[in-house]
Parts: C-alpha cells; sequence; structure tokens
C-alpha cells in the first residue's frame, strides 16, 4: 500500500511529494506532462507586489520555509536550482522614487525594501533614476527542478506516465483501489487540468494564460533580477528570460505573435541592447479569483485531497501549502481559512 498518490509532478505536487516524503510516508506519482505552467514559470520569489507595493500573504513565512525546502531537496537531487538573487525594481521618475521610500515604512514591508537607492550602472540599462532593491528575493529554475525530480521518480519506480482515469478509483473502508494500486490517500496537484476533475473541478479554478521569451543577449551584463513592466532574470551563459504576460480568455499552451510583440515592446523599457529570441513559451497558470490557493481536503470523500491554485507565486507558496495540506491529513491540523476549500461555502459538492 503506497501512503500518497499525487496525481500532477509540477511545483505544487513536488512540495507535497517531498513533504510526504520527510516524513517517511511513501508515494508515487502519476504525470502525463498535459501541464505546462511549472515548466514555463518564471520561478520568482518576490515578497512584495511591486505595482502596489504591498505585501504578499504570509510573506516571511514562506521564504523561511523555502530555502529549507528547497536547500534540502537540491541536497537529495546532487542538483543547484535555488539561486537567491536581488530584484531590482527601476524608476522612472522622482515620483517613483518617493513612492519607493514611502512603501519602506509601510508595516509589514521594512524587511523586504531596502531603503538605499541602487546606484549601479549597467552597461544596456538606461537607469537615470536607479533602481529600489527587494531584499530576500530570489528564484528556482524551474525547468532544472522539475527534470532533475522526474528522473529521480523514474530512476526510483515512483513516477507513471500514464494518464490518471478518474472513473476507475474505487473507494474502500479506509483507502483507494486505482486499478492494481492500494492507497492511502490520492492528492490531486494538477494545476489547470484540475477543470477536468469530476471530485474537485467544481472549485473556481480561473487559469491565466502567461507567456514568456527566453533571450541571448551577449551584450547585458546582469547581477541581478531587473522588475519594470516586464522582469529581466539572468540564467547565465548570456541567458535571460523575459516575462511575463496575462491572458484570461486564452487557455491554450500555445505561444501567440501578440504576447510575443508586448513582451519585445516593454522589454524595449528597459534593455538598450540587441539580443535574440531564444526560445517563447506559455503555459496557463493555475489561478483564483480571491488570489488564494485551493487546499484541502473532499468533504464527502475523506481520502481525497487537493493542492492546487498557487498562481503566479507557486514556488513560494508551495512548499507552505503542502506542509499545511500534509499536517491537517496526518496530525488534523486546520489549514489556514483563506487558503482552505471549504470557504467557498456556496459549492455544492
Amino acid at each position: 500500500m503506497v501512503d500518497y498518490l499525487i496525481v500532477g509532478c509540477g511545483l505544487a505536487g513536488i512540495a507535497f511529494g517531498e513533504t510526504a516524503s520527510q516524513h517517511n510516508k511513501s508515494i508515487l506519482f502519476f504525470e502525463n506532462n498535459s501541464q505546462r505552467s511549472s515548466k514555463v514559470a518564471g520561478g520568482l520569489y518576490n515578497p512584495v507586489i511591486l505595482k502596489r507595493f504591498s505585501g504578499v500573504w504570509r510573506a516571511q513565512e514562506q521564504l523561511d520555509l523555502l530555502q529549507v525546502f528547497y536547500g534540502n531537496l537540491e541536497k537529495k537531487l546532487n542538483t543547484r536550482f535555488n539561486f537567491t538573487t536581488p530584484v531590482y525594481r527601476k524608476f522612472f521618475s522622482v515620483e517613483e522614487q518617493n513612492d519607493w521610500f514611502l512603501a519602506t515604512d509601510k508595516v509589514g514591508l521594512a524587511p523586504f525594501l531596502s531603503s538605499r537607492l541602487v546606484s549601479k550602472k549597467y552597461k544596456a540599462i538606461d537607469s537615470p533614476f536607479n533602481f529600489g532593491e527587494v531584499l530576500q528575493s530570489g528564484y528556482v529554475d524551474t525547468e532544472i527542478l522539475l527534470s532533475s525530480y522526474r528522473n529521480y521518480l523514474k530512476e526510483n519506480n515512483l513516477l507513471s506516465e500514464d494518464t490518471f482515469d478518474y472513473s476507475v478509483i474505487e473507494f474502500k473502508e479506509g483507502y483507494i483501489q486505482y486499478k492494481d494500486i492500494v492507497a492511502r490517500n490520492i492528492v490531486f496537484a494538477e494545476g489547470y487540468g484540475m477543470t477536468a476533475n469530476p471530485y474537485f473541478g467544481h472549485l473556481p479554478l480561473k487559469g491565466t494564460k502567461g507567456e514568456l521569451l527566453i533571450i541571448k543577449a551577449k551584450n547585458l551584463d546582469l547581477d541581478a533580477i531587473i522588475k519594470a513592466s516586464v522582469f529581466v532574470l539572468p540564467l547565465g551563459n548570456d541567458l535571460y528570460k523575459v516575462g511575463a504576460t496575462y491572458n484570461w480568455a486564452d487557455k491554450t499552451n500555445e505561444p501567440t505573435n501578440e504576447a510575443k510583440k508586448q513582451l519585445l515592446e516593454n522589454s524595449k523599457e528597459i534593455l538598450q541592447c540587441d539580443f535574440e529570441i531564444v526560445e517563447h513559451l506559455a503555459g496557463i497558470r493555475p489561478t483564483v479569483a480571491d488570489r488564494r490557493p485551493l487546499v484541502g481536503t473532499h468533504p464527502k470523500y475523506p481520502n481525497l485531497h487537493l493542492l492546487n491554485g498557487l498562481g503566479t507565486r507557486g514556488v513560494m507558496i508551495g512548499p507552505d501549502m503542502a506542509k499545511q495540506l500534509f499536517e491537517s491529513i496526518e496530525f488534523g491540523k486546520s489549514i489556514d481559512n483563506s487558503a482552505d476549500i471549504l470557504r467557498f461555502k456556496k459549492v455544492k459538492w
């Protein structure tokens, strides 16, 4: 008998699988590669919403946990994918500088916003008004994380690449039978694929399409993540991520010319150098209208659980929500009310 059958091996699934493994629970993943949001994610962890200069929900708890979580996972996989890197918010006017200084005095933002302007000059970025530095920031290279973790699962026979068939779940007393697999619990971590899930698909997962570019810029020598209308994230070897777009209507994983045009136009606000597009990526982020995750246990089927709705901050939120879900299942602890799926009281289960 396996303790946890986990459907979906993106950021949410990995966060839960590793949390369970750290508590000596057995796991088995199902992943058919139908969802791409984790693979194409920017991977940033940033405790401040820079557009509004407001704090991110549970920011400090999430930052503290993610460093331990990803640090342990890097050791396990013998691969580096977590990079602590400052985020520099480019200012376009004295007014924006003043807004920044006002934000540094806000309750809850002081640990995350430096009160000193960054005057460092980059040869390919015009910055007459300098930058503001976000502290405790960085990024997870999600492509390295996902490929390394899936290779680990394959090597240990813990991954099935079959499409999960909801119709053959059999509910027994205290466990679940899925084909020839006996499991104590199933955790669904399918991202936007949840919309096809007959047990949780009625929850209000909106889905937001995001697109980004990988560019090669030989004359762009960045040692920080630059943020304006887009972010520019250094990957090494003259490669950079530039993103991202938001589209609430298109639910396909196909890159579009419209998004590429938007990204190129916005990047000109930051970059004054030539570059080439190496790759154009797209995926559907699992977003929820109230900007909170979908975490919890099905009220009618106590062996079915959900970890979803991580939105644009999956690398940051994932370990925290996985911990809460695991402790809810195993120890009966409460899930944060604003993340628990039972907050949707009008949903008919």
